[in-house]
């Protein structure tokens, strides 16, 4: 069976219910205060765990990450290559709207505290079409890309919080990107998802494209194909959108890394992430691959006029 590593982060997330996000100058009280186990990699783990996939984790949290540590274990995830740093484990400090709409400031912690012998103790487990997943919340992920692709590994990267790391990235190596239309539009300079979509096959001509549009579902592209995939999402009360993303990212992977097929995998992500939105938190609103199976979802698909 493919194994996937996830090379990502581990997160504290405090939650704080607000009606509205705070303005600067602004003091506000919070409705409700609540503690999670998140971050983008530990998110995604759990749902590529949940999805069925054979997943290890590899990162770092300080001596305060036991819940961190103990959540993956819980959920069948592999965490011998997470390591214990020195100081303490990285935090997400989340405003919660209402409207399930959210705002979040990271503190990197432990997550940037990747060394150059963990990396290669961690890759030295995975071969040749095994896959690594990345995103964004830890230090050296350019080193990560390079050693990886010797190996023959397929990697698949979240560009997520873009920012000027980003582009300092050797994207070239990438196989498979999952962006949201806010990041790509970063990369691209236009918000047209038609154009989006062209705009980064010709940048990256043999990587496949997986670009998630909110409201109006997913498209898909890689070199077989001439035309884009699309897929609808699902109609749900949105509760908190917090782990959305990486509930999509862990269940398109684990369908991909299994053979399923790429509009398979869309559509079984798409559900996922639908769920995902309609629960609270981040690690607990990620449902597992037999609430997937078994939900009575329709489709709200207007993606037809905008490729």
């Amino acid at each position: 069976m493919t194994k996937v590593l996830n090379f990502g982060s581990l997160n504290l997330d405090y939650v704080y219910c607000v009606d509205h996000f705070v303005q600067a100058g602004e003091t506000i009280s919070s409705t409700e205060m609540s503690t999670f186990c998140g971050g983008k990699g530990l998110n995604q783990s759990i749902a590529l765990a949940r999805a069925g996939a054979r997943v290890y984790h590899a990162g770092a949290v300080g001596k305060d990450g036991d819940k961190l540590t103990k959540v993956l274990v819980e959920n069948q995830v592999d965490i011998s290559l997470v390591q214990i740093a020195d100081v303490p484990s990285g935090h997400a400090m989340i405003q919660l709207q209402p409207n399930g709409q959210n705002c979040i400031i990271i503190f990197g912690g432990a997550n940037q505290s990747i060394t150059e012998s963990h990396i290669d103790q961690s890759l030295s487990h995975f071969s040749e079409n095994d896959y690594l997943i990345l995103q964004n919340e830890i230090n050296s992920v350019s080193t990560i890309m390079q050693k990886a692709k010797k190996r023959g590994m397929h990697i698949v990267l979240n560009p997520s919080p873009m920012d000027e790391k980003i582009s300092e990235m050797p994207m070239e190596m990438v196989d498979t990107f999952i962006l949201n239309e806010v990041e790509a539009e970063r990369l691209c300079g236009t918000g047209d998802p038609g154009q989006i979509m062209k705009d980064l096959r010709s940048q990256f001509p043999r990587a496949a494209i997986v670009l998630t549009l909110g409201r109006r579902g997913v498209c898909y592209q890689d070199p077989s194909l001439t035309e884009p995939l699309h897929n609808g999402i699902y109609r749900v009360p949105v509760v908190d959108t917090t782990a959305a993303g990486d509930t999509f990212t862990g269940f398109f992977i684990a369908c991909i890394s299994k053979n399923e097929t790429a509009l398979r995998a869309l559509e079984l992500a798409s559900k996922a992430s639908s769920l995902a939105v309609s629960r609270k938190g981040a690690e607990p609103s990620i449902p597992t691959l037999s609430e997937v199976l078994e939900a009575n979802l329709v489709q709200d698909d207007d993606l037809g006029n905008i490729l």
